[in-house]
């Protein structure tokens, strides 16, 4: 298997105006921030076992979830970071207390989405700090997502079936198969990086429309394996961009290309990467619409998720882009931290149910969770941060 390393750091040195504080210090007073309010968080949770942060909604209710909620993995993931940039040995224990929380989900062969819940938290809990027994966790969980893929659809199923779909297979998904990365290069069964190229090559072949926007939904004849129907579950129509499944298709190509040495998902991230930042519905602020198609423009719900997300990816991306796209991929990315760092997207000291990030919509149709923080968010963010911190040190 041949991996992409960090050994590049690309020569760029991020635009600054006068009037703006220098990018570094930007970054340092948003991770201080995060370890403030993830200290908060981390004592409220003690008192709830078994339980993991969800969100904060409107009535000042803050919201939990079990291990076996898809976002599970996130709080602890966001922990571990805080511990790499700190040494802060509260984080490390909080951490690896939250993620002792999840394992079980290791054995859940009901959910594609074992990667964000098992990779976030004991894929950095491992990376981390080599503690051995989460190697078993792993593979026994990437063993438990292979399961639910198709050989005759060539994809990892999402949801179950229900009416119009009888294999329902999201963008997101893209985002899960690091883990199968990670278990083929940590056991040498080729079973598991045959299953995430495959899945994203179909994907590559059935999501993305002529202007390299994805459809959220693809649902598949379980007995031929065609197409059956496409649609945006999530996002303002089934032809609309929804903004998050845009950038889930971004960082999840961006890091298949990191983990095979393949020119085509890189090909394929440059493209979904063109296509968000060239796209005349991107406010200046670089902080996407919920959906580029949204109704309402310019006053419809911003997505914060989506914008940390995007910057995360872009961020990798322009390690391994030619200079002139890097450049770009760069300029959008510390834009969106500089705007996610302002008092209009981050919260007030000791606010926001202690999560970082305001003004995020996670299922906008379905009137849920839509402008409040989201756990997802968080952790993008916080992962956006420390990359360019540590991918960029000239920017400092």
């Amino acid at each position: 298997m041949k991996l992409i390393t960090a050994g590049i750091i690309i020569p760029v040195i991020l635009s600054s105006c006068a009037k703006e504080k220098p990018i570094g210090k930007v970054i340092d007073e948003s991770l201080a921030f995060a370890a403030e309010q993830y200290t908060l968080m981390a004592d409220v949770m003690k008192d709830k076992p078994g339980e993991l942060p969800r969100t904060f909604n409107d009535k000042g209710e803050f919201i939990t979830a079990g291990p076996g909620w898809w976002t599970s993995g996130f709080f602890p993931g966001s922990l571990w970071y805080l511990y790499e940039n700190t040494n802060d040995q509260k984080f490390r224990d909080a951490a690896a207390e939250m993620t002792a929380r999840i394992e079980n989900e290791k054995f859940n062969k009901g959910t594609h989405d074992l990667g964000f819940m098992l990779f976030c938290s004991f894929g950095n809990g491992l990376r981390i700090t080599g503690e051995e027994s989460y190697n078993e966790v792993l593979l026994t969980g990437a063993r438990s997502l292979s399961t639910r893929f198709r050989p005759n659809i060539g994809c990892i199923q999402s949801w179950g079936s229900r009416a119009g779909w009888q294999c329902p297979v999201i963008i997101d998904n893209m985002m899960n198969l690091e883990l199968l990365m990670w278990a083929f290069g940590n056991s040498g069964d080729s079973s598991f990086y045959k299953i995430a190229v495959k899945h994203s090559d179909t994907t590559i072949k059935n999501h993305f429309r002529a202007d390299n926007s994805s459809y959220h939904v693809v649902s598949y004849d379980t007995i031929t394996g065609a197409v059956e129907v496409k649609q945006t579950h999530q996002g303002a129509a089934d032809e609309s961009a929804w903004a998050r499944g845009q950038v889930w298709g971004l960082y999840g190509y961006t890091a298949m290309y990191r983990m095979t040495g393949l020119e085509r998902y890189l090909s394929q991230a440059a493209k979904i990467a063109d296509f968000l930042i060239n796209h005349p519905n991107m406010p200046e602020d670089k902080i996407p619409y919920w959906d580029f198609d949204a109704p309402g423009i310019p006053e419809a719900k911003r997505d914060a998720s989506a914008a940390a997300i995007m910057a995360s990816a872009l961020i990798e991306l322009s390690r391994y882009a030619e200079a002139e796209s890097s450049a770009r991929y760069l300029a959008v990315a510390e834009r969106q931290i500089r705007t996610l760092s302002s008092p209009e997207y981050r919260a007030e000291a000791g606010g926001n149910g202690n999560f970082i990030l305001k003004h995020c919509v996670g299922h906008l149709p379905g009137n849920s969770e839509v402008d409040v923080p989201l756990t997802y968010a968080d952790y993008y963010f916080i992962e956006a941060l420390l990359r360019l911190k540590n991918y960029l040190p000239a920017a400092r």
